[in-house]
């Protein structure tokens, strides 16, 4: 079900899930009274108040805008991936700060992160309270609403590790005052991930595969997001630098045992229709956050606000903020040869699709007789190309500021302009297009990376099959045409499958990590991949070495040792009264 229905009577349930002054207040169990506790319908309020959390929108936690739970500034900007945006480098200095990495303890945005993702983890801890003093009369389905909070709270805490990595743990048996003294190294990073799986695997025990409601956690998404643990957790890190040390193949095995019991999902059989939301709780889709327009709810229903900032500005018929936009080391990946294949060394070759501003009507694009993978403009919006179904004009000059970002824009995650679905006025381009956080797709690759990195010869082939069954999908894809003449394609388009000739383990893992990229460009995933990987500085270092020409801004960024996580905020060393420890790379708390 959409979250006007799992976020039902939203208010009530802000006013009984509210954490007051302190978002770690965990009053007694005898707080919530016994009513409260004997109240089916009051239980399932604190449930939906853990659910919306997802939507980042509530009582006690900061806009969603700036601590996007899409991770577009934490994952992409901060990658090879995409520029700020927006209206120049001071529009909200801190996410200039993650794509230059110039952050530091003191950066608000990373406080903000923190607090808003254990806040979440409250709301799931109010509700387990009730839950766990609850008997089965009065809640019937209580093992698996249980179940559904646990889910909730380890996909929550996961998004901490990946981001903070040292995160102090807490369970809704604990107080604040208890809190205060739990430090945030008692665990590692190998730790924390197996907790995390283990928590999602036991939670699949007591779920349907799938749920009725859609957006109601169920078996398969435990289990799926269980495997993406595991697989980060495979890639053992030294805690002392970050680097990885180890590959563990037998977590690797556990992914792929995980990704093969689930069933019933497939590939849509355009990429496109990823945007489309008559699709968007299709076979593809495995974990989606669900939002929704007119839905009563009031200030055009509960569309994705993780993205407000984001919908296209300039002259586009979003009139947006213009944040987030694709880079040209990204448009540059997208290149192939002859064969269709990707160009591994795509940085040896100059820039595709370079543009020259004449005025707001008029660009015209150089360098584009290359041959690229038609990805490329289901992802990117490139001036005078085609943009989804909009006939008025094609996308052109919409970018804010083109002296500092160049003129490209994100084509995915939005409708196109004339649909019906996309809401008027305010938030600008906003609809109720789901989020995926996990779709078939990833789930294949992960798959097929599990499996390059076990090695052996037919688990080769296999994965060999899955990147190609992705591809293949991108292959029989409406390719987009010339705004101006509908006959032709908009580009040299040109992409093929990897033949068995000369697929070894090393081959293997470029084409892997390079379709990873291109299949799942600005979902927020590259960052941390890249980390997963053990290769972000010697990725980022050469990305701005590239970019430093394009990007004027780029010539005093740097990609520092200890920067795959971010620092652990000073106003959170100063809510443990001094306890936590710094993550490497960082100065140490005094």
């Amino acid at each position: 079900m959409k979250l006007h229905n799992i976020f039902l009577a939203l208010g009530a349930t802000a006013m009984l899930a509210s954490c007051g002054d302190d978002f770690l207040e965990n009053k007694p169990q005898g707080s919530l009274s016994d009513g409260m506790m004997n109240n089916p319908e009051n239980i399932e309020l604190l449930i939906n108040a853990a659910y919306a959390g997802l939507y980042g929108f509530t009582n006690e936690q900061g806009n969603p805008d700036n601590f996007p739970l899409t991770n577009w500034s934490y994952g992409e900007v901060r990658a090879d991936n995409a520029y700020k945006g927006g209206g120049g480098e001071g529009d909200i200095w801190d996410f200039h700060s993650m794509e230059t990495f110039q952050y530091d303890p003191y950066l608000g945005n990373l406080d903000g992160k923190w607090f808003n993702l254990y806040s979440v983890i409250s709301r799931c801890h109010t509700a387990l309270r009730v839950l766990n003093g609850a008997s089965d009369d009065i809640v019937p389905n209580r093992k698996a609403r249980i179940a559904e909070m646990n889910v909730l709270r380890s996909f929550f805490y996961f998004e901490l590790v990946r981001l903070f990595n040292k995160v102090p743990v807490n369970d809704e048996d604990l107080s604040t005052a208890e809190f205060v003294n739990v430090p945030n190294d008692e665990f590692t990073r190998d730790q924390q991930l197996g907790r995390i799986a283990g928590e999602l695997l036991a939670a699949a025990e007591d779920l349907p595969d799938r749920q009725a409601d859609k957006g109601r956690i169920s078996a398969n998404i435990a289990r799926a997001l269980a495997a993406k643990v595991k697989l980060y957790q495979a890639y053992e890190q030294d805690p002392e630098t970050n680097r990885v040390i180890n590959v563990n193949k037998d977590r690797l095995r556990e992914v792929v045992t995980l990704i093969d019991g689930l069933r019933g999902y497939d590939l849509l059989g355009d990429f496109q229709q990823l945007d489309l939301i008559e699709y968007e709780n299709g076979i593809e889709s495995v974990f989606a956050i669900q939002f929704s327009t007119n839905d009563g709810s009031g200030d055009k229903g509960r569309v994705n606000r993780h993205n407000l900032l984001n919908s296209p500005g300039g002259n586009s018929p979003y009139s947006g903020d213009g944040f987030f936009l694709p880079s040209q080391d990204l448009i540059n990946a997208y290149q192939t040869d002859a064969a269709g294949l990707p160009v591994f060394d795509y940085q040896s070759l100059p820039d595709y699709s370079v543009v020259e501003f004449i005025d707001d009507n008029n660009q015209v694009l150089h360098n584009t007789d290359h041959a690229v993978d038609p990805r490329l403009d289901f992802v990117v919006g490139r001036p005078t190309i085609t943009w989804k179904t909009w006939t008025a004009t094609p996308c052109q000059s919409w970018v804010r500021d083109r002296g500092t970002y160049g003129h490209n824009c994100v084509k995915r995650f939005w409708v196109s302009p004339e649909s019906p679905d996309m809401v008027e006025g305010w938030p600008w381009g906003a609809s109720g297009l789901n989020w995926q956080v996990i779709r078939w797709a990833d789930l294949m690759l992960y798959k097929a990376e599990a499996l390059i990195e076990i090695g052996e010869a037919s688990g080769l082939e296999t994965a060999r099959t899955l990147i190609n069954a992705v591809r293949e999908r991108a292959k029989n894809s409406a390719w987009v045409r010339d705004f101006n003449d509908n006959s032709k394609f908009a580009a040299n388009y040109n992409i093929g499958l990897y033949p068995a000739a000369g697929w070894t383990q090393e081959y293997a893992r470029k084409a892997l990590r390079t379709e990873m990229r291109l299949e799942k460009a600005l979902e927020g995933e590259r960052f941390f991949d890249l980390v997963r990987w053990g290769i972000a500085k010697e990725t980022m270092t050469k990305y701005i070495a590239a970019e430093k020409d394009n990007r004027v801004y780029y010539q005093n960024a740097s990609f520092k040792d200890g920067q795959e996580y971010f620092a652990i905020p000073v106003a959170q060393y100063n809510f443990s009264l001094g306890i936590y420890t710094q993550n490497p790379g960082y100065p140490a708390f005094k």
